[in-house]
């Protein structure tokens, strides 16, 4: 790939940030938008701006078959066998919540069993919680090792005909560790749980394909995978969709509305209620289209390069200790700096313009568990390269010495 080609694409990364050239390491927070991604918000709304699936005139009819569009292509582009398996949301946070309170409420009893794992950010365990405090169910937690990795005989153990519902991420956001995920999704099977997964930082990495991995449930969000803010979707079998109640009320969800009672669309609208984020639906199908055109494989063996080059280029560095070192990992790498505190690193490379993460990334429960405040991440994506890791290891390099 010719990623100094594939940068143009991006306008945000062509700045200066106190003085010096924007170095964007925030990938697995948001990653930054290809021209054709903004070209298709602003065209929606200088064009075709417009309501969808009830107007009759000609911008209606053209608005609902772009957003239509996206459906189709999200279809394709996680291999559901059908359309109406695609429900579009807020994204991953809408889609688990959405599943959390629509599946968890209709099929949950007190008693039964929700397993989450260590490696979850906070909005694949809280709304479990929420559904196992409401049900009187209970949460159970799958541990990590210390290279990060998913404890899978701990897992098995875990597992009972008690166990209803597995949730677990496909890849880790803060250590980058990919998870097992079709592994996990066949032993909970077996005991006949159902299973989501939480594709959030799988979706611009790995290839995704629902049928392979027979998952019930897949949770994606736009802005991780080039596209807008504010949408995603959750991917669900279809027989068990048909099964689940609406989980909000009114606009498109709707068929037939009396006073006395109401009748619910079918899928995928049943769960699509009120005006939907159009325009950056749209847009959406803009970043599917820009991953399928530069290939994952191509994209995973450029980001794995980049990868390795920071691990051994941070190893050189005495003072900083790699967080998550699993060996099957997207392209995010936690440290911490011995002796300084992760946000005066944050703050201090920021200052050379670099920009990277710092704090617990969302993921309390993981940092405690490997009894850390927080740490440095660093998270890349098609467009950086090694030049750019080069500058962070010599700018940490610095960072340490002034210290000494």
């Amino acid at each position: 790939m010719d990623i100094q080609k594939i940068r143009k694409e991006f306008p945000v990364l062509h700045q200066l940030v106190n003085g010096k050239p924007l170095i964007y390491f925030d990938n697995a927070a948001t990653n930054q938008k290809p021209k054709r991604v903004i070209y298709a918000l602003t065209s929606y709304y200088e064009g075709y701006n417009a309501n969808i699936h009830r107007g009759i005139h000609t911008l209606a009819e053209k608005a609902t078959r772009a957003y239509e569009d996206t459906r189709e292509a999200m279809q394709r582009f996680i291999n559901a066998a059908h359309t109406e398996e695609v429900i579009f949301t807020s994204g991953v946070t809408g889609s688990i919540n959405l599943v959390a309170s629509s599946y968890g409420r209709a099929f949950l009893k007190a008693g039964d069993e929700i397993i989450v794992s260590g490696l979850e950010h906070h909005s694949n365990i809280v709304p479990w919680q929420m559904v196992c405090e409401e049900k009187k169910a209970i949460l159970k937690v799958i541990p990590v090792t210390e290279i990060g990795e998913l404890d899978m005989e701990a897992f098995s153990k875990l597992l009972s005909p008690k166990t209803k519902i597995v949730a677990v991420n496909h890849a880790s956001n803060s250590l980058g560790t990919i998870n097992p995920a079709k592994e996990i999704v066949r032993l909970a099977h077996e005991v006949g749980a159902v299973v989501l997964i939480d594709g959030a930082q799988a979706a611009a990495h790995l290839p995704i394909d629902v049928q392979d991995l027979d998952c019930d449930f897949y949770c994606i969000s736009s802005h991780k995978m080039f596209g807008p803010t504010g949408t995603g979707i959750v991917y669900g079998k279809k027989e068990l969709l048909e099964k689940m109640p609406p989980y909000m009320g009114g606009g498109e969800m709707i068929k037939d509305v009396t006073f006395a009672k109401t009748t619910f669309n079918d899928l995928p609208y049943k769960f699509e209620a009120g005006t939907p984020n159009i325009a950056d639906v749209v847009a959406l199908k803009e970043a599917v289209t820009f991953i399928d055109e530069l290939g994952k494989e191509n994209i995973a063996i450029h980001e794995d390069s980049l990868l390795k080059h920071l691990q051994e280029r941070l190893k050189e560095l005495p003072c900083v200790r790699l967080v998550g070192t699993s060996a099957h990992k997207v392209s995010v790498q936690s440290f911490i700096v011995e002796g300084i505190h992760h946000f005066d690193v944050g703050q201090m490379l920021d200052a050379r313009g670099i920009a990277v993460r710092t704090g617990h990334h969302c993921t309390q429960p993981l940092m405690d568990s490997l009894g850390l405040e927080g740490t440095v991440r660093a998270s890349f994506s098609v467009y950086n390269t090694i030049e750019e890791i080069d500058t962070l290891v010599e700018g940490l390099k610095k960072l340490i010495h002034s210290i000494k």
